[in-house]
């Protein structure tokens, strides 16, 4: 490149579903019907991201090989887990990719993969999620890099700054190129009050959380006193977050396929939610959906 080109990142939602990805097996509902006859955009696998510039996927769920096949990403040159959740490491056998199983003798490509700090120390106790990284590392296709929180790294001129959530097994990513902002929250907004420092971002990822109601006729779907509130926050939690934060524009994913709410239902709520002129420019992701930051 020559010098002073100017990179501009770009996110592709590899998987914009959630813990249940679209469709679930064996479910013959109009929402998953319809995810398994048509596909994208109303089918989803589970949660990852891929940000260009950086060269960052951030997760890696079970369709994480089918994600990045799809997406046309050979290699990954660098990886960032946000928390030890199956739905958001189960496809770390995707670095085995990384072997030149054709030649010999091999020389692998290696993936910087980044932990940060309580994920590292989780990462030794939930899901083998260390020792496979470890077992990758020893083999040369993988290289850990333990963050400790407050540490900010540099990828292709992108500054990338983990910060820990509420529930605080969990991270959040401010990622900054230039005079671009953009918060990357894969997951786990419950109770999470957003600092000073991601405020006014000009694009802000989010998880819709659970649509306790119908999102646009109101009525209830999950029981006022369900236990999951405990632990997850709703959708309209989130949006009292969005209000919070005032960026340009937020685009929802982690979109559960048991909150029974299809592609083109979410269509219609962003142009509603858009005009109504509270959160900025709205979107609700889906899978190969790819914007510029």
């Amino acid at each position: 490149m020559a010098p002073g080109t100017i990179f501009w990142m770009q996110i592709e939602f590899l998987g914009s579903g959630g813990a249940i990805a679209t469709p679930v097996p064996g479910m013959m509902d109009q929402l998953n019907v319809k995810a398994r006859t048509l596909g994208v955009p109303y089918s989803r696998f589970g949660p990852c991201l891929y940000v260009h510039g950086p060269e960052l996927l951030i997760d890696t769920p079970e369709e994480a090989r089918l994600a990045l096949d799809r997406a046309g990403i050979m290699h990954v040159p660098n990886c960032l887990y946000s928390h030890w959740h199956p739905d958001h490491v189960l496809g770390r056998r995707i670095f085995e990719l990384n072997r030149n199983w054709g030649h010999w003798p091999d020389t692998p490509f290696c993936t910087q993969v980044y932990l940060p700090q309580q994920v590292a120390v989780d990462a030794r106790e939930h899901q083998g999620l260390y020792e496979t990284l470890a077992f990758h590392q020893s083999k040369g296709l993988v290289k850990i890099h333990e963050l400790r929180d407050g540490d900010v790294f540099t990828l292709n001129g992108v500054t990338v700054q983990p910060f820990r959530l509420a529930q605080d097994y969990a991270y959040g990513l401010l990622l900054r190129e230039h005079q671009t902002r953009v918060l990357v929250v894969p997951d786990e907004l419950f109770e999470w009050r957003p600092p000073e420092f991601v405020r006014k971002v000009e694009l802000a990822v989010l998880p819709s959380g659970i649509f306790e109601t119908n999102p646009r006729t109101g009525k209830r779907r999950i029981p006022e006193h369900h236990p999951i509130f405990e632990s997850e926050a709703t959708f309209r939690q989130t949006l009292a977050i969005v209000e919070q934060i005032q960026p340009r524009r937020v685009i929802f994913t982690h979109i559960e396929a048991i909150d029974m709410v299809d592609h083109d239902e979410l269509l219609m709520l962003a142009e509603e939610l858009t005009a109504s002129g509270r959160y900025g420019e709205v979107m609700f992701a889906w899978d190969t959906l790819r914007v510029t930051c």
